[in-house]
């Protein structure tokens, strides 16, 4: 078998700061003003522009573009976070989390298949797979706020402009529309029912 030799491929900026200790992989580009503390790992297929990644942070095939990545975050693989995003420090965004205008707190895990748009989240709070920020009415963009201590489940909509109180909780499947007080569990999905007996008359045919 024949070894192919391929070359780094990696661009910066000329106005790019990078800091100490800093590990790059193939393919990426650093562009802008950005700024790359110390001791960050960048992997692979990686686009940076215009942004501010904190001290210890790991970004795994991703892009981030005009956003701010707080110290010791992890983001990606196959995460976007851009226009004007702030991310906390020790977050998790995980694979496939598009973050959009949003500013996310300290200790907030989002581990993937998430979209967060136009959102305000606090700390500590987890962002479950599947959950949806539906910022837009069709005409105008609006904002949800999360507060502190919040646990949103699988599979949830949170229907702009809607308020979820500190220590909260959404219910998996739910579509949230209506703002949820403190220490509130909210539930809004159908009750399920099961037909005994069930055939399907397209089959049948």
């Amino acid at each position: 078998m024949r070894k192919e030799n391929f070359e780094k491929q990696i661009e910066i900026s000329e106005s790019a700061q990078i800091g100490e200790n800093v590990k790059i992989g193939y393919n990426v580009c650093i562009l802008g003003n950005s700024i790359i503390g110390n001791d960050v790992q960048i992997g692979s297929n990686t686009i940076i522009e215009n942004s501010k990644i904190g001290a210890g942070v790991v970004i795994l095939s991703s892009f981030v573009t005009n956003s701010t990545i707080g110290a010791h975050t992890s983001v990606g693989p196959f995460a976007n976070v851009r226009d004007n995003t702030i991310v906390g420090e020790n977050c998790r965004i995980g694979n496939f989390v598009e973050i959009k205008n949003s500013i996310i707190g300290a200790n907030t895990k989002m581990a993937h298949l998430a979209y967060i748009g136009d959102a305000e989240i606090g700390n500590n709070c987890n962002i479950s797979c599947g959950v949806i920020f539906a910022n837009y009415n069709g005409k105008i963009k609006q904002k949800s706020y999360v507060g502190n201590n919040v646990f949103v489940g699988s599979n949830a909509n949170l229907i702009a402009p809607v308020f979820i109180s500190d220590n909260a909780y959404i219910a998996a499947g739910s579509t949230i529309n209506k703002d949820v007080s403190a220490g509130e569990l909210a539930i809004a999905r159908a009750r399920q029912e099961n037909k005994k007996n069930f055939k399907n008359p397209y089959l049948d045919k």
